[in-house]
């Protein structure tokens, strides 16, 4: 079976991370590791302080949390994503309003924001699905005509940039995740990213209980989304080789940007002009001519060895968030299309090139099929 994903796990990061156990650096409250990754992770990205967390999950809550967004607020998330996006917001109590996709990059659609926006609109969530950036430039002239905080998920796109400037350094706070099929992992995690010295003063505080003073006194409910130390030092041993991770995924993606092109009745991703892509997972969706529906194809794609996943169900269908009365589901027909067509293949930076001829070859068999 050729696997959605696989991580990348090399020698050096089991040692980065035997190293600082052994430094005992066990917990998320002592050592190095976990300041200096934040220090680097910053750096990175182009802003100036890093907050480490136990997830990208945790790292969107946080984010709210920060931002002190509630009860009666309301936030724009895009309605293709993983429900990740809106829980954030949905566990503070806010009210999730979803944005429909653009077709071809599966991002939220910039055309639909401002009619969305009304007087309790507090904050917007731009995603940059599958690594696809979007467009930062135009969104944050729309928040700031209308004084929204901006939370930037980037838990897919570390490293993309938009008109040479990376994502995450755009919205007053940015989310990553280094889950075990991102980008870079270390194991589970997060980070929220931000330019703002009092929020990222803030972010620190909730992270770790909002411990007061004296210490066991709290003016507010915390969380406990501490990072440990063995987690910090294997997320900069995969920071350090971030590039080359980078430079293997692009070649995935092109290599199947190339092969795809002779399959019918299946759309590839694009890639706009102003973006560096960094091709986190390879979609694609399928034409009303493809002789089979979406979960028929990934069937037959696993009988052949072929792993496979879905695109992302919309906020609009999920149960959980449906069942909060303030929710406000919406028509959003192209990311419901996306939903019902779309899945993603294989994309480890370590698949080889017969690999994904392979992968290729069995979907150009199956799209080739004539229809009963």
């Amino acid at each position: 079976m050729i696997p959605v994903f696989e991580p990348w796990v090399r020698e050096e990061d089991a040692e980065a991370v035997a190293a600082a156990v052994r430094r005992g650096e066990i917990s998320g409250s002592f050592g190095e590791e976990i300041p200096a990754f934040e220090r680097e992770l910053a750096a990175y990205v182009g802003v100036a302080h890093g907050v480490a967390c136990t997830s990208g999950t945790t790292a969107l809550q946080l984010a709210v949390a920060a931002a002190r967004i509630g009860p009666g607020d309301e936030v724009l998330v895009p309605e293709s994503t993983n429900i990740a996006t809106a829980l954030g917001a949905h566990h503070q109590g806010a009210t999730v309003v979803p944005v429909d996709a653009e077709p071809d990059t599966g991002n939220l659609d910039l055309d639909h924001v401002e009619g969305l926006i009304g007087t309790r609109t507090r904050a917007i969530v731009p995603v940059h699905l599958f690594g696809h950036p979007v467009d930062m430039d135009r969104l944050m002239e729309i928040a700031a005509r209308h004084d929204l905080v901006v939370i930037e998920d980037c838990a897919q796109s570390h490293g993309a940039t938009v008109r040479g400037r990376m994502t995450g350094s755009f919205g007053h706070m940015a989310c990553f995740s280094f889950y075990a099929n991102k980008v870079i992992t270390t194991g589970e995690g997060g980070m929220v990213v931000t330019d703002d010295a009092q929020l990222a003063e803030r972010l620190r505080h909730l992270r770790n209980l909002a411990f007061g003073e004296p210490r066991f006194v709290h003016d507010e409910a915390g969380f406990n989304f501490r990072m440990t130390g063995y987690q910090a030092a294997l997320g900069r041993a995969q920071l350090r080789r971030i590039e080359e991770v980078l430079r293997h995924k692009r070649r995935v993606a092109e290599t199947y940007d190339r092969r795809l092109a002779e399959v019918p009745g299946v759309r590839r991703p694009v890639e706009r002009a102003w973006a560096r892509s960094v091709r986190w997972m390879y979609w694609i969706a399928l034409e009303e001519d493809h002789p089979l529906a979406r979960d028929e194809l990934m069937a037959v794609l696993r009988e052949r060895g072929v792993e496979t996943r879905t695109h992302f169900c919309p906020m609009s269908h999920q149960p959980a968030l449906r069942a909060r009365e303030a929710f406000r589901p919406r028509p959003c027909p192209v990311a419901a299309r996306l939903w019902e067509r779309g899945l993603y293949l294989p994309s480890s930076p370590m698949l080889t090139g017969e690999q994904i001829e392979y992968v290729v070859a069995q979907l150009h068999d199956v799209s080739c099929r004539v229809a009963p």
